[in-house]
C-alpha cells in the first residue's frame, strides 16, 4: 500500500529538510553542527510544526558518563516558547524527529484529486495493528551477549557531552580495560553506539580501536543503530546506512544492527531493510530501540516470516523509570525470545549517590529534576534501600552496582557509558555479586513509589505510525 500525501503546511516540509540536513550530511566526514544551527532547526519546528523544548541540546557537565549511557528526557512540557524543561540527551534527531513526525499526522492530508501537484511519497505498509499475533512465538536469537555492555554515545559526541579529540587516549584505555577483563564464560565485550552518536565520530572510534575488519578484536561485540528519521522511507535507505556504518566501523561486519527509535511511518520498511541487511551478511543480528509491545510483536512476526530473528529490544529501564516491568513490555520481549538491552540503567546519574543536596546538582536542564527527586521523601526511601543493600554486599559495592544488578536482576543487559577508567571499573564491578532475591524485593517495593521522575508520556517518540495505526512505543 501506498499514498501520495501533501503537506499543508510549507514549514513543516522546510524542517524536515533541514532536519535532514544536519543528520545525514553531518554523518561525512568533516561536518559538524554548530549549538546555533542545532538551535533554529528546533526553534523553527518548535514555532511551526509542535510545542518542543529546546532542552535537549545543552550541555551538561563532564561527569555525566558516570550517569549511565543514553539517558532519556525527564519531562517533556508543551510551551509555544522552547523551554529548559526536559533534560533529554538522548540525542537531538531523536527529539527532532519525533518533533517533525507527530507533526505530520495533523499536518498531512490524503489525496488523489488531480490537477495538484505531486507530494512527498511515504509508503503505508500492508499490514495493520489488528494483524499482530496473538500469540507469540519465538525463534531463537541470533546472537550470544555479555550480561553487561558499554554504551558509547559520548565517545566523539561534542554537542552534547563536550567531546574532544584529545581525549581519544583516554577512551582507549576504557576500550583497553573493557576488553582486557572479559571473563572467559562471556561471549565477548558489547560496545553500543549509533551513526548519529557524535554523527559518525563514535563508530570511527569502535573502528579504530577494535582494528577494524583487517585483524580485529574477536572479543569485541558491536552494535550500533540506524536513525529513523522522517524523510527516510525505503528498506534500501536502512541498507545504505548500515554500508556506511560498516565503513565507519572499519569495515567489519557488525554485530548487531538496529533501529534506533520509531517513526510515524515507514517502520515496515524498516524492517524489511533489517533482513535485507542480515541477508546480505553486512550484520550478523538485528535488533529495535525504543518499540513497545506491539511494536515488538509486529516486528518480530515480519523478520520471522523472511527466517531472520529479532535478537534485541533496547529500551530505557531504571530503578526510577520501571514502567516497561508494568506495562508488560518486558514479559513481551521475554515470551518473543527477544533480549532486552537496558539504557539508562542509572537514571541520568540520580541512581549513583552523586547528587545529594541542592548545591550539588548538575547545571543544565537536569538540575529541575534534581529538585523535584531531592524533595521527594519516596526518592529519599529509594537511595537509602540502595545503600542498605550496597553495604550488604562490602565496602566495595557502590550504589551505581546497585542500580545496575536490578536491572540485570530483571534479565536485561544494562548498558551504561563510561569515559574513564575508574567509571568502567565500577560498572563491570557490578559482576562481582548479584541481588538476592530480598533485596530484589525491598528495591522494587521503593521503586514503586517513587513519582517524581521520567513518565512514558513525557518521552518524545513518536506513539503510532499514521498509516497502520500500530502503536509503537509505550515506554
Amino acid at each position: 500500500m501506498a499514498s501520495t500525501l501533501y503537506y499543508s503546511r510549507i514549514p513543516f516540509l522546510t524542517s524536515l529538510v533541514l532536519l535532514n540536513f544536519i543528520t545525514l550530511l553531518s554523518l561525512t566526514e568533516c561536518f559538524s553542527v554548530s549549538k546555533p544551527l542545532a538551535n533554529t532547526v528546533i526553534r523553527h519546528i518548535s514555532c511551526n510544526c509542535v510545542h518542543l523544548p529546546s532542552s535537549s541540546l545543552r550541555t551538561s557537565n563532564s561527569d555525566d558518563c558516570e550517569s549511565g549511557s543514553n539517558p532519556e528526557p525527564p519531562s517533556v512540557s508543551a510551551s509555544p516558547t522552547p523551554q529548559a524543561s526536559s533534560s533529554s540527551r538522548r540525542e537531538f534527531i531523536s527529539t527532532t524527529s519525533a518533533a517533525a513526525s507527530i507533526a505530520a499526522t495533523a499536518a498531512v492530508t490524503t489525496t488523489t484529486k488531480s490537477g495538484l501537484a505531486t507530494g512527498l511519497h511515504l509508503p503505508g505498509g500492508a499490514a495493520l495493528a489488528a494483524d499482530i499475533p496473538t500469540v507469540p512465538t519465538a525463534i531463537p536469537s541470533s546472537i550470544n551477549l555479555p550480561p553487561i555492555g558499554l554504551g558509547a554515545w559520548a565517545w566523539g559526541d561534542s554537542l552534547f557531552w563536550g567531546y574532544d579529540p584529545k581525549n581519544d587516549d583516554e577512551l582507549r584505555q576504557v576500550y583497553d580495560y573493557a576488553t582486557s577483563r572479559k571473563g572467559s564464560t562471556e561471549p565477548g565485550v558489547l560496545f553500543d553506539t549509533a551513526e548519529v552518536y557524535g554523527f559518525g565520530v563514535s563508530e570511527k572510534l569502535l573502528g579504530k580501536f577494535s582494528g577494524g575488519a583487517a585483524g580485529g578484536d574477536d572479543n569485541v561485540i558491536l552494535a550500533t543503530k540506524f536513525a529513523a528519521i522522517p524523510t527516510r522511507t525505503k528498506a534500501s535507505d536502512v541498507v545504505k546506512a548500515c554500508e556506511a556504518s560498516v565503513q565507519r566501523l572499519g569495515g567489519r561486519t557488525i554485530d548487531l544492527y538496529q533501529i534506533h527509535f520509531p517513526n510515524a511511518w515507514s517502520n515496515e520498511a524498516y524492517w524489511d531493510g533489517l533482513a535485507q541487511c542480515y541477508e546480505r551478511g553486512l550484520v550478523k543480528a538485528v535488533g529495535v530501540s525504543n518499540y513497545g509491545k506491539d511494536a515488538v510483536r509486529a516486528c518480530h512476526a515480519a523478520l520471522k516470516e523472511r527466517g531472520v530473528p529479532l535478537a534485541t529490544n533496547q529500551i530505557q529501564l531504571s530503578l526510577l523509570y520501571n514502567h516497561p516491568l508494568e506495562n508488560g513490555l518486558l514479559k513481551t520481549c521475554d515470551e518473543l525470545g527477544v533480549k532486552v538491552l537496558a539504557y539508562s540503567p542509572l537514571a541520568l546519574g540520580f541512581l549513583t549517590g552523586k547528587y545529594t543536596s541542592l548545591e550539588n546538582l548538575p547545571k543544565g536542564p537536569r538540575k529541575k529534576v534534581g529538585q523535584k527527586l531531592l524533595a521527594s521523601d519516596d526518592y529519599q526511601n529509594l537511595m537509602e534501600v540502595m545503600r542498605t543493600v550496597a553495604k550488604n554486599h562490602g565496602d566495595g559495592a557502590t550504589l551505581s552496582q546497585v542500580a545496575l544488578n536490578w536491572t540485570r536482576a530483571k534479565g536485561t543487559i544494562p548498558i551504561p557509558g563510561a569515559r574513564t577508567v575508574r567509571q568502567v571499573e565500577q560498572n563491570y564491578g557490578a559482576l562481582e555479586w548479584t541481588l538476592t532475591k530480598d533485596e530484589e524485593r525491598l528495591l522494587d517495593e521503593a521503586s514503586a513509589k517513587v513519582t517524581a521522575f521520567t513518565k512514558p508520556d513525557d518521552v518524545p517518540f513518536v506513539k503510532e505510525d499514521v498509516f497502520t495505526k500500530l502503536h509503537m512505543f509505550d515506554s
